[in-house]
């Protein structure tokens, strides 16, 4: 499998390349040159998530990682589990919380971390992976990386927009692990990482990696819970739609890559805040990037999402083609609050500010359509305790994982919003 820079001005590279890379040498994002169907009885059969996912994913690897290396790799990966759980008649929650940071990040970050560390293996050089976080993909990408040999990851974040939760979990960690509190914004870390990435002295003198989901071994392997929350369905005969809680359209967009190679789904619902570029994008035809706005689902704080570049790609940049599978609703603060209130006393059931957008997208395309919805949890509620606690009225339990890292001493670099700066930082490293 090769993969081509979107931008079209760079050659094709591996999947070593593009994942070591990160980004292509014009800048683009790398895209595979094709997206190969699954074989026929995968799916629906009875295979194990491990067996699902290994077979999903060594169509993109190829044997650039041995099989056997490759299904160590997705079993330890997955070693946790992704349960639906259903909320009421015909909706479910895909809970992607289980892992060791309680956020669905842990799979893309924790498989692009073993391929990194498999492809360097034999590499006498230091990798500095970067990475912008709206809150849960620093975290995530921390632990998957942390102590790992010959390589440092430095983490920016936007001060004040993320939980205290998620900041100590960003903080914390130490050893190989230096997070940035940048004073701005999400998009703002992201365009100082595009701009390090765009820079030839940085890349020159700098081995520089992505762990956003901007690189290939992030979003691809965000595949697998879709797969596996269709296996976990009893009633396969309905229509099943995934509402995905939206912000830089890296989960969908591998939603929509395992409907390509077979997922049998009839629509995603991409639901986003008040922060609705795409949605507007599908309504009008027109994409608008913007400044962010922050709002309580802060990981959907993002007024230009990287991956829907992908999106386009995969349509051809079709409209009508995109339209036809995927739709889009944005909601307000007091809708998120409004839902997170609702699910609990109705069902006993809590969730994030996110997860319960996906729900109230869920009830939408409900009520002018017939099937069968599955919204997805992205995160533990705790992880945004403030927020949750406020909404519902209710103590939430915060999970050990969690505990952890709430007595540690923060430890951040505080930067302004300057490219300079980062640049002279990483040189100094």
């Amino acid at each position: 499998m090769k993969y081509y820079s979107i931008n079209r001005k760079s050659p094709a590279a591996s999947f070593s390349e593009a994942v070591v890379r990160g980004l292509a040498p014009d800048y683009g994002l790398y895209y595979p040159e094709e997206i190969p169907e699954l074989q026929n009885g995968l799916l629906g059969t009875g295979n194990t998530l491990h067996e699902i996912s290994f077979e999903a994913i060594k169509r993109f690897v190829g044997n650039e990682i041995p099989a056997s290396e490759l299904q160590s790799i997705v079993e330890d990966v997955l070693n946790f589990p992704l349960p639906i759980v259903q909320i009421e008649k015909d909706i479910y929650s895909l809970e992607l919380w289980h892992g060791p940071t309680a956020a669905f990040k842990d799979i893309g970050a924790r498989f692009l971390s073993r391929n990194l560390s498999y492809f360097l293996r034999n590499e006498n050089k230091e990798v500095i992976v970067l990475v912008a976080t709206s809150g849960d993909t620093g975290s995530a990408v921390a632990s998957g990386f942390l102590n790992v040999d010959g390589i440092k990851v430095v983490i920016l974040y936007p001060q004040g927009k993320v939980s205290n939760i998620q900041e100590k979990q960003l903080t914390t960690m130490g050893n190989n692990i230096t997070a940035i509190e940048v004073k701005g914004t999400f998009d703002d870390c992201q365009k100082m990482v595009k701009q390090a990435f765009n820079d030839d002295e940085l890349r020159g003198k700098l081995n520089l990696s992505s762990a956003n989901s901007i690189n290939v071994a992030r979003f691809l392997p965000q595949m697998f819970y879709y797969f596996w929350a269709y296996e976990q369905l009893n009633d396969r005969k309905k229509p099943l739609v995934f509402s995905v809680p939206s912000g830089n359209f890296g989960n969908i967009t591998a939603g929509l890559f395992a409907k390509k190679m077979g997922l049998p789904v009839a629509q995603f619902v991409a639901a986003t805040n008040i922060n609705d570029v795409v949605p507007e994008y599908l309504k009008t035809g027109i994409y608008r990037p913007r400044p962010s706005i922050a709002t309580i689902s802060n990981a959907m704080d993002i007024g230009d999402p990287s991956n829907f570049v992908r999106i386009r790609e995969l349509y051809d940049d079709k409209l009508e083609s995109i339209q036809k599978d995927l739709v889009g609703f944005s909601f307000s603060d007091e809708d998120s609050r409004f839902s997170m209130k609702s699910i609990y006393n109705q069902f006993g059931y809590v969730t994030d500010p996110h997860g319960a957008l996906g729900f109230y997208a869920a009830k939408k395309w409900l009520a002018g359509n017939d099937g069968q919805c599955i919204f997805l949890e992205t995160a533990h509620p705790a992880k945004f305790l403030e927020v949750v606690e406020d909404a519902i009225e209710v103590k939430v339990i915060i999970p050990d994982t969690l505990k952890e890292c709430m007595d540690k001493a923060k430890i951040a670099t505080s930067m302004d919003n300057s490219f300079e700066m980062l640049k002279r930082f990483l040189f100094e490293m």
